[in-house]
This record gives structure tokens, C-alpha cells and sequence, in this order.
């Protein structure tokens, strides 16, 4: 039986959430399946993946293909690059200790790159939040100063017109006298 590992799309319309399962290749694809073996949520930022890795390598040697998503997911958790240490030492290429040794530090600075975005993403969205605040004070003086322009010459022009009235009436009173 042609096994696949793919994925079983759940969730609403937009908001998609996928159930990463064992499946036989002629089977529906959100219809009967023989084993989950994990979960992804395009949804967050950066995408959860959780993934039960003992299974899923189990699956990969027996010879379970991925579909093309699968295989980017698979490669992203390092499941085929276990896979890949696992031939060097059937090869006698490595040893065990030598592939888990190069394993961990690849999962050591995958880890790296996850933190460092994630607080690339942190830092980006308070950056954001602060200019947008920035931008509203911004807006909300100009708001205030167009009003007090608005307000402010009503004023002067009373002022004017007093200071204009008297100077007419001077010559009035000189012309009478």
C-alpha cells in the first residue's frame, strides 16, 4: 500500500488549520487516515508547526512519502535531515555520536534563527505601535492648531475694527469743528 504523509485541512473558510497525517495515496484528502501525526497553523506568525518526531521518522524510513508541503514542513523540524544522518551511519560514513553531535548543533541554530525572529517581529510590531502613536499626536496638534487658527482671527479682526472705528471718527470731528 502507497502510504503518503500530507495534510488534512480543518478550520473555517480563511482561517485554515491542518492535521498532518499518514494517509493511504487513494483516500480523500480530508477523509480516512491511519495515524496524525502532528499539527500546522499557518495562521500565527511564524507558523506552529507541532509534530510528533519519533513517529514521523518511523514513517519516513518505512517509506512513507511526503507531498511537497509535507516535505518543506518535514525539512523545516529536521526530520529529513535525521533521516540523512541516519543513511551516513548505515553507510558507515559517521557514527552514531558524530550524526547526533551534528544533529543538535543544527537544532541549536535553527532555535537561534526562531528566537531571532521572533524578536525581530516583537521588536518590529512595538516600533510600529509607537509610530502609530507618534502619528496620532502628530495629527491630533495639527487638528488643534488648524481649530485655534480658526478661532484666532475672529479675534484679531474685532481688534482691528476697534482700532480702525475711532481713527474714523477723528476726522468726523475735526470736519464738524
Amino acid at each position: 500500500m502507497a502510504t503518503k504523509i500530507r495534510l488534512q485541512r480543518h478550520g473555517k473558510k480563511g482561517k485554515p488549520f491542518y492535521y498532518i497525517v499518514v494517509a493511504d495515496a487513494r483516500a480523500p484528502r480530508d477523509g480516512r487516515f491511519i495515524e496524525r501525526i502532528g499539527s500546522y497553523n499557518p495562521n500565527t506568525n511564524p507558523a506552529t508547526i507541532d509534530i510528533n518526531f519519533d513517529k514521523t521518522l518511523d514513517w519516513v524510513n518505512s517509506g512513507a512519502q511526503p507531498t511537497d508541503t509535507c516535505r518543506a514542513i518535514l525539512s523545516y523540524k529536521g526530520v529529513l535531515y535525521r533521516k540523512h544522518l541516519q543513511g551516513g551511519v548505515a553507510k558507515g560514513a559517521l557514527t552514531t555520536e558524530q550524526a547526533d553531535e551534528k544533529f543538535q548543533a543544527w537544532l541549536d541554530q535553527k532555535d537561534g534563527k526562531i528566537t531571532g525572529k521572533k524578536s525581530t517581529l516583537t521588536s518590529a510590531k512595538e516600533e510600529a505601535r509607537k509610530a502609530a502613536l507618534a502619528a496620532e499626536a502628530k495629527k491630533k496638534e495639527d487638528k488643534a492648531a488648524a481649530i485655534a487658527a480658526k478661532n484666532a482671527p475672529v479675534a484679531e479682526e474685532i481688534e482691528a475694527t476697534e482700532e480702525e472705528a475711532p481713527a474714523t471718527d477723528a476726522p468726523a470731528e475735526d470736519s464738524a469743528e
